[in-house]
């Protein structure tokens, strides 16, 4: 029943940001087609946004694991359009946020203190917000300037029901769209079953991190940021807070006078540096996640 209910949500939505639009409606199969034009919808023609800002938009209010599949696809501009490709980087560190009151609640729970007990600062208004968690930042009693990173609350009942229906949305896009063929969208449903879960849990994080730390730790290309684990949990992950340009930002690497083909090569370097020569990489690289020095 749960996941009937979640496929209606999912049609309203669908029909809501008229996502059937990007769609030949011939291509529908015949009781799709009668459900969609039974169920009321706005007219196109009264919407004012792009459609990729309606596909963004929808992402994000069915929940993290559709803003993961969005996050996906952005980084693949070679394979869909330009105007879907940008509007969907925004999924990549400007998710909605949940409350400041349900963020310190989890971290009040997960360490096992009051917030102000925990940390000397603590800023409410986040960070930055994703499909997983966001951030908060923070300064531990000691005096270090940290981010707090928490999980989204009921995160991971969201995301168990989604699988089954997203592997089956997967299936059904393949037969419908020609170019989500070239996506191959099941095999990336596939792959999210083994690995969305784990990502839910900060102390894998935290010991992925500091495991990616001792690798370079005598190199300087490279900075990773130190895990506190004594204020670490599986729900909240407090690491260093570091500063830096977001390696998309062409005009703050400008105004910074950053060599960009020297920062290329610098960026190919360290991946292959980690994937030859320790057999342990960064497996999500996107845009939100690097920054580069200022200096």
């Amino acid at each position: 029943m749960s996941r009937c209910r979640r496929l209606l949500t999912l049609l309203r939505t669908v029909l809501r940001y008229r996502l059937d639009a990007l769609v030949v409606r011939e291509a529908w199969p015949r009781w799709l087609r009668v459900i969609l034009f039974c169920l009321p919808k706005p007219r196109l023609s009264r919407l004012t946004q792009t459609r990729g800002e309606r596909l963004r938009c929808a992402l994000e209010s069915l929940g993290p694991l559709f803003v993961k599949f969005g996050q996906l696809i952005s980084t693949r501009p070679d394979l869909i359009p330009e105007d879907l490709a940008v509007e969907l980087e925004k999924l990549q560190d400007d998710v909605p946020p949940f409350s400041s009151e349900q963020a310190i609640a989890i971290v009040e729970h997960a360490l096992g203190g009051t917030i102000d007990t925990l940390f000397r600062d603590f800023e409410p208004q986040p960070l930055a917000s994703a499909s997983v968690a966001q951030v908060h930042t923070a300064t531990l009693p000691t005096g270090e300037e940290v981010v707090v990173k928490v999980v989204r609350p009921g995160i991971e009942k969201i995301i168990k029901q989604d699988l089954a229906l997203l592997a089956s949305l997967a299936r059904w896009l393949e037969r419908l769209v020609p170019d989500a063929r070239r996506l191959r969208l099941i095999e990336v449903v596939a792959d999210y079953r083994y690995i969305i879960l784990d990502e839910l849990d900060m102390q894998r994080e935290a010991a992925s991190t500091s495991q990616l730390k001792r690798h370079f730790q005598r190199e300087d290309q490279l900075l990773v940021p130190t895990v506190y684990f004594d204020y670490t949990s599986r729900q909240v992950l407090v690491m260093e807070r570091v500063d830096g340009i977001p390696v998309s930002d062409n005009q703050a690497l400008h105004a910074h006078n950053i060599n960009i083909k020297k920062l290329a090569e610098r960026g190919v370097e360290i991946f292959f540096t980690q994937v030859f020569r320790d057999n342990f990489f960064h497996a999500d690289m996107h845009p939100g996640n690097v920054l580069v020095s200022k200096s």
